[in-house]
Order: C-alpha cells, then structure tokens, then sequence
C-alpha cells in the first residue's frame, strides 16, 4: 500500500493509466479504491474489457509505454500478454487489469472485492483535482504561516523629528526692537603688523694694511 507521501503521484498514474483505456476504446473502464484493510499491496485496481486479445495487449502496451515515457516507471510484473485473455500489469501500489469481455464476466473482479469503492475515471478525475487544489491551498497556507513572524519583526517606527516652537508674532517682533536697540558692538583695532628689522648687522669691514711711503722703505733697505 502507498504512503502519503505517494499516493498523490499513485493517483496521477491511474490517471494517466485511465486515459490510455479510453484512448483505446476499451469498455467499462472502473477504478476500483480498495480497502486499506482489504487491499494488501495496492491502493487502486483499474478493470478494462477488450472486445479481442490484440485489443487486450494493444491497451496493454500502450500503458507501458506511456507510464516509462511520462513517468519513468515501469510494472513490477507483467502476465497473461502472451494468451491476452487477461493481463495484469503490476505496479505495486495500483494494479491494470485488462480482461477479455467473457473473461471478465466469469471473474467478477468487482464482485471479489466488494469492499472497494468503484469510480468512473471521470469521477477520479474531478476528485484528483480537487486534492491537488486543496494540496496547493495548504502549502500557501504552510508559507503565509511562516512568512508571518517575519513581518512582525519589522522595524518600530521612527520618532517624530522635535521642531521649534515657533514664538508668537508679538514675541518676534518684541525681540527685534531689542536687538535693534542694542548698540553695535566696538570694533577691536585692527593691529598694525609688526616692524620689519630692516637694519641688518653689517658685516665687519676687514683692515687693510697701510702702505709705508717709498722712502721709509729706502731708508730701511740703506740702514
């Protein structure tokens, strides 16, 4: 029997499995929900009639092969395609049966499991939808809940800016006449800027030796 978590993608198997038979012009088509007590291995048996063998194994082999195409799964176990009088097409959790009209009639398949609820694909189809709505209405629901703390952690709102009060006209005005009144402060003298030293120390004038006139030289020179 599938899990819950695999019922929903058991059900769109049928589905599809459904949609072949039609496809393929088989008669009374059935879905049959079994029993969880009843139904052992499997959640859902699909009952097709074929009007002959080739009928039979053409149903047969086309719900392989659009299973493996779309799905990529394949049947457990396949029996009975070689006289195709009934073929039983084993998917674990949902279980085709394609039988031959008199074939079907002498089995009774229904009758065997009378436990099972049976639904016209039609039937399944609208029911399908309606989980998966309500399935995506409770994953949305799922997300809101969890976006919620979010949100209200949000920012605490900002302060309002304190502004001046604003004096009255006769405040205003009263503080003009005051200010007007005052005298207007003394400018500081603007300071003269201060006195360059433009004398600079001279340099020492070096001495020069004096020259001794030409006759006390000759004198010397006689002496």
């Amino acid at each position: 029997m599938a899990t819950a978590q695999t019922l929903q993608q058991t059900r769109l198997l049928v589905q599809a499995a459904a949609a072949v038979c039609e496809e393929k012009k088989g008669q009374d088509i059935q879905i049959l929900e079994l029993d969880p007590i009843d139904s052992g291995l499997s959640d859902f048996f699909l009952v097709t009639s074929a009007a002959n063998d080739r009928q039979a194994v053409t149903i047969a082999d086309e719900i392989e092969h659009k299973l493996k195409k779309e799905f990529g799964v394949l049947p457990n176990s396949v029996e009975g395609r070689r006289h195709g009088q009934w073929i039983l097409l084993d998917y674990v959790d949902f279980v085709v049966h394609v039988f031959l009209t008199e074939r079907r009639a002498f089995y009774d398949i229904e009758r065997l499991r009378k436990s099972a609820r049976p639904v016209t694909p039609a039937e399944f189809d609208t029911e399908l939808k309606a989980a998966l709505a309500a399935r995506t209405l409770a994953a949305r629901q799922k997300a809101s809940a969890r976006a919620m703390p979010v949100a209200a952690k949000a920012a605490p709102a900002a302060r309002p800016r304190k502004t001046a009060k604003k004096r009255p006209a006769a405040a205003r005005s009263t503080a003009a006449r005051k200010t007007a009144a005052r005298p207007a402060a003394k400018k500081a003298p603007a300071k003269k800027p201060a006195l360059k030293k433009i004398a600079a120390k001279k340099a020492p004038v070096k001495k020069t030796a004096k020259k001794k006139p030409a006759s006390k030289k000759r004198k010397s020179k006689r002496a």
